[in-house]
């Protein structure tokens, strides 16, 4: 993918976000390790590193950055800074009053939206994101993560047709640990 990669950004990640305990994740899976991905999100400098790594990692074609509610907002709000693509912002449902939109932002009919999420481990939210943009008449084929948590050589995603690009996957961040 042409990626210029960030030889410290693993570690660095995971210093900071690595939590231990016992963590119910989205899926209803429980781990005995979480990825605060806020505490990286939250940090100017390591969200910036993390957004310059997606930058080759998005496809040509793309008209649109879809960042997914809440993680995937600040990822996809700096990544269309530094690409120039407007961003898009993906409600988890249809806001219920006012415009009723599920994606904030410019019309995603007849466009080519890349998904920015920032931790996909079985990919629930980007799956139902995913569906609800082509039932509104984009085009989506490829999501950019900050951190893939699924099993290694898996595409959680392969069920809708959807590329996973992530910077970091789980056996990088794992392999830095020592």
């Amino acid at each position: 993918m042409g990626a210029v990669t960030d030889p410290t950004l693993a570690r660095d990640i995971d210093a900071i976000c690595r939590l231990s305990g016992e963590f119910t994740l989205r899926s209803g899976q429980v781990s005995s390790e979480y990825f605060d991905k806020y505490l990286f999100e939250a940090q100017p400098e390591l969200l910036a590193r993390v957004a310059e790594q997606m930058v080759a990692r998005v496809p040509e074609g793309t008209e649109l950055l879809g960042g997914l509610e809440l993680g995937g907002i600040p990822i996809a709000t700096m990544l269309s800074a530094r690409t120039g693509l407007p961003a898009l912002f993906v409600r988890k449902k249809a806001k219920e009053y006012g415009t009723c939109k599920l994606a904030e932002g410019p019309d995603v009919s007849g466009r080519r939206v890349t998904l920015v999420e920032d931790v996909i481990t079985t990919g629930g939210a980007v799956r139902d994101a995913t569906r609800a943009l082509r039932e509104r008449g984009a085009t989506v084929e490829v999501v950019i993560c900050a951190i893939d948590r699924s099993p290694e050589g898996e595409n959680p995603l392969a069920d809708v047709g959807l590329e996973v690009r992530p910077v970091l996957t789980k056996s990088e961040l794992d392999a830095v640990r020592g």
